[in-house]
């Protein structure tokens, strides 16, 4: 690491005192021996230039992994503060959060929204509460009164899960006349899985549970015995969850199918640990990767390493709008007609490092303020009606802005240490910069893949909870259930009943039918 090639403009110069000593030395000194001290006189100045410039770049290191261990709140505290955290072995977030607000807050305080109104697609049950005898009563005349309305009040309740038997019982039939024609019988409804112990909307909840709640298994095993009193193993239910995957495997190769013959996708990765089984004791760390189109379709595809091969053969011809971040394994990839597209929140991400570890950076703090008035322009960008609208004021007010922000950065890079938070912003944004403006030749390119990034956070708390992946084979079964749940809740459809009304019967059914039955044909068919 060279920090000798950009100098700091801040070293410190020779000063009076030891420029009147150099005289002297020169005077008194012969011409070779001068020479040989002055020569080793520099030789010490660049070491200590050098040490200089390698102690700012650490102290810069050392307080970002401070920030990420300490939590956010760690950001308005001083080095010297978090120095003394670090001597703390019992700290936690929650008490740094606390001392934080001891700090003082330039936030806004936000105006209370008010009471919320409850959902009109939620059934509603009446109560009606009559007067008392006394209150029927007129206290003027004695006569009974009347009721002339009612005043109403609203409240969210719930039912109690309640557990219950299901007895299904069969008619059969036979003629008294014909014994040879032998007995029939009603046809048993499709289930997901033939003879299971437990109905379908239990299957459907645990899955639920697991993916949707970040409820364990072994957590729902003692619910289910302590509710129901029936011993239902970690391995029973776990069965169920791999056997719903593993039915929704081909639904999320149709959903796949729906993104490639889309224009855009959004795309991110993000690891899981899972079991190899093969005796070392140790997980291996694989990946989801997570294609998705901005408030549509969302498909998860599992792999064991994060290569190049991995979108490489789940995007294979797709020649549209691809968004995602600096990751050299996205390039070269796809049709010869791909577009990629970079992502500002990234780039930003990196600027607002360097003002975590400086609060009044005067380069990086300006450069921060810009990038947030482009994304306050696209905001309004969004709402206009059509995508001509949106990129007229794209052309109008974000291109001149681009070419402001652009000049900063390069002004920035000039005067930041190679090794720096600053430097490392300004080189990703720079190196990128073509496919960050592409939003200015594509109006329906969005500013950000913040949507994608934000599908990855069920799986953050997920792996909190259940901990890891059971094996490579479980893998594709649980990216194929996370594609269907996120999925609905992008299209704001309830995944309960989406599951319940397809995973009957769905491996019986033809392959061709598939994407007829894929979560955003089934809102297009059921709005």
């Amino acid at each position: 690491m060279s920090l000798l090639t950009n100098p700091s403009p801040t070293s410190t110069a020779p000063t009076s005192s030891e420029l009147e000593l150099i005289e002297q030395l020169k005077r008194q000194l012969a011409g070779p021996l001068f020479t040989a001290v002055s020569s080793q006189l520099e030789s010490y100045q660049n070491r200590l230039q050098y040490a200089e410039l390698k102690i700012r770049v650490l102290e810069e290191r050392l307080r970002l992994v401070r920030i990420a261990k300490y939590g956010p709140g760690s950001e308005r505290l001083s080095d010297a503060q978090l120095e003394l955290l670090e001597l703390e072995p019992g700290v936690s977030r929650v008490e740094v959060q606390a001392e934080s607000e001891l700090q003082p807050s330039a936030k806004k305080t936000r105006n209370h929204p008010g009471r919320q109104e409850l959902a009109a697609n939620l059934p509603r049950v009446e109560l009606i509460l009559a007067c008392t005898l006394e209150r029927c009563i007129c206290k003027g005349c004695g006569k009974e009164t009347v009721v002339i309305g009612y005043e109403e009040s609203s409240q969210l309740d719930v039912e109690p899960a309640k557990y219950f038997v299901r007895v299904t019982k069969r008619e059969k039939r036979a003629c008294k006349s014909c014994e040879e024609q032998g007995v029939v019988s009603a046809p048993l409804p499709s289930r997901i899985i033939e003879k299971c112990l437990a109905s379908d909307q239990i299957v459907i909840d645990t899955v639920i549970s697991k993916y949707c709640d970040h409820t364990p298994l072994y957590r729902q095993s003692a619910i289910l015995q302590r509710d129901t009193g029936l011993e239902l193993s970690r391995a029973t239910l776990d069965g169920w969850v791999l056997k719903v995957g593993e039915l929704l495997i081909p639904m999320a190769s149709a959903m796949r199918q729906e993104l490639i013959n889309g224009r855009y996708i959004q795309a991110d990765e993000t690891p899981v640990d899972v079991q190899m089984h093969e005796g070392r004791g140790r997980n291996h760390q694989a990946y989801l990767w997570q294609y998705s189109r901005p408030e549509g379709t969302v498909v998860f595809d599992f792999r064991l390493g994060r290569g190049r091969d991995g979108p490489r053969q789940f995007l294979g011809k797709f020649e549209g709008l691809l968004q995602t971040d600096g990751y050299a394994a996205y390039d070269q990839i796809g049709g010869p007609k791909i577009v990629h597209a970079g992502c500002w929140s990234h780039a930003e991400r990196y600027f607002s490092e360097v003002v975590q570890l400086n609060p009044h950076d005067p380069v990086a703090t300006p450069i921060v303020a810009r990038i947030d008035e482009l994304f306050a322009i696209d905001a309004e960008a969004r709402h206009q009606l059509g995508l001509e609208a949106r990129d007229a004021l794209r052309q109008e007010k974000a291109r001149p802005l681009l070419d402001v922000i652009r000049k900063q950065i390069e002004a920035a890079r000039c005067r930041a240490l190679p090794a720096s938070a600053l430097a490392k912003a300004c080189n990703y944004t720079l190196t990128l910069w073509e496919k960050l403006t592409r939003f200015l030749e594509y109006p329906e390119l969005e500013l950000s893949n913040n949507l994608a990034e934000n599908s990855m956070r069920p799986i953050a708390i997920g792996r909190k909870n259940w901990i890891h992946v059971g094996s490579p084979q479980a893998g594709t079964k649980i990216a194929a259930i996370l594609s269907v749940v996120e999925s609905c809740r992008r299209l704001k459809l309830p995944v309960r009943d989406y599951l319940a009304a397809v995973l009957p019967g769905l491996a019986d059914r033809p392959i061709q039918r598939l994407p007829d039955l894929t979560p955003a044909a089934w809102v297009a068919q059921h709005s």
